[in-house]
């Protein structure tokens, strides 16, 4: 593959264009309903003429988007279903070499090597795409992989004394679980040989790209390098952090990227909108213009690594968990800052819910060993400082709590749900 050659991207494009004019019964619908001559999209500017694909498009007609028989399907993976049922994926065996392609490239940009070892602390089954992806990523760059998936903070520990990982993948907020197990224990986190984390499914900077809450904390009591990363099911790629720290960079190869704002027009650069993306070289499910609800800052200007692909921030929020609480537009993530604030705070959910009137309620679970007047009164205030209003706060036990955010058939913490 040649990173950032328009021609390359233009080629493949077209032979996307033609697999699922041939193949595709929901874009052969499509572009029949809309009057659209597949081979007229050339080039990534030709796709604004289609219509967006949609999450609700995947969901009410799944099976259509497949574009090969499934006795040709090779591995069977779901979304994670957040907002709604879990949505089916077919993996060719092409379309898992264009998995290990993109995480091996990722793995590159984020400072890894041949000679890395790798600590996957995800879950590699459960029809998770991603944990697929780490395994395959590594052993397209030759570097090493200890599964050891999610928790257990002592066989991880044990996993990092025995085969001296140099690198672990992990959901951010399990590090400080795994420091304060360090410390109890009187592990020597600091001697370990670890030099980065690259961080899955919850953002760990701002919008200005400054460490948020949750990477200070990690970052002021362990000396590593911490990489973000943005990735869905549905795209089969991520964009990953440089060294430079300044956004997850496009792999060109193998997402035609738009951001769009409401009118589904373009924005400029550093401007927060939706992104939108279309698959290159996915053989089993491509997809075209396909808006995931998420929404980020884009750059276009170079970076300075030298990379000309364009970048996104952190994901601000999603659409659809647009919160409107006491007149106040709140995303959870910028709850989920507030809460990383307080040491105190292992374990929180943030419960969505609706009172009487439609109106939106926030409700933040904590363990009951926190409920004090003088903890109440101080998270109410940091609240109120920081996003002008002030949830609800309630206490069960720590072992309740812990059931609630870590369930048997959830591939990720629920730190987050509407009810």
């Amino acid at each position: 593959m040649k990173m950032n050659d328009p021609d390359f991207q233009h080629a493949a494009l077209q032979q996307l264009m033609t697999h699922v004019a041939a193949n595709s019964a929901y874009y052969q619908r499509l572009f029949q309903e809309n009057n659209i001559d597949p081979e007229s999209i050339v080039t990534p500017a030709d796709l604004r003429r289609l219509p967006f694909t949609t999450k609700d498009d995947l969901a009410g007609f799944n099976d259509d988007f497949l574009c090969v028989p499934k006795s040709k399907v090779a591995d069977f993976v779901t979304t994670s279903g957040t907002l709604s049922d879990p949505v089916a994926f077919y993996l060719t065996d092409a379309d898992v070499e264009r998995l290990a392609l993109n995480e091996s490239e990722s793995f590159r940009c984020a400072g890894g090597s041949e000679s890395d070892i790798y600590q996957l602390m995800t879950t590699i089954d459960r029809r998770f795409m991603a944990g697929l992806a780490y395994w395959v990523g590594a052993r397209r760059l030759g570097a090493g992989m200890i599964r050891v998936g999610p928790g257990a903070p002592f066989l991880q520990w044990e996993s990092i004394r025995r085969f001296s990982p140099t690198v672990l993948i992990a959901i951010p907020s399990f590090i400080p679980r795994l420091i304060d197990y360090a410390e109890a224990n009187g592990i020597d986190y600091r001697a370990s040989g670890v030099k980065s984390v690259i961080c899955i499914g919850e953002p760990i900077r701002n919008p200005d790209f400054s460490l948020n809450a949750l990477g200070r904390r990690i970052t002021s009591q362990w000396d590593v390098k911490l990489y973000s990363t943005y990735a869905s099911t549905e795209m089969g790629a991520a964009f990953t952090e440089c060294t430079e720290g300044k956004g997850g960079h496009l792999n060109p190869d193998l997402l035609i990227l738009e951001v769009v704002d409401e009118d589904g027009s373009a924005v400029g650069e550093g401007e927060l909108g939706e992104v939108v993306v279309t698959t290159l070289g996915v053989e089993g499910m491509p997809l075209l213009r396909y808006r995931t609800g998420d929404l980020c800052h884009v750059y276009y200007q170079p970076c300075a690594c030298g990379r000309t692909s364009p970048r996104l921030g952190p994901v601000v929020g999603r659409k659809q968990q647009m919160i409107k609480f006491k007149g106040t537009t709140i995303f959870p993530p910028a709850l989920f800052d507030v809460l990383d604030m307080v040491k105190e705070i292992e374990l929180y959910q943030v419960v969505i819910s609706r009172n009487e009137y439609g109106n939106d309620e926030i409700t933040i679970l904590l363990p009951i060993h926190l409920q004090t007047p003088v903890f109440r009164e101080m998270l109410h205030s940091l609240f109120k400082s920081r996003l002008r209003v002030t949830p609800a706060l309630d206490f069960i036990t720590a072992e309740e709590l812990s059931f609630r955010i870590h369930k048997q058939e959830k591939r990720k913490p629920e730190k987050l749900i509407y009810i």
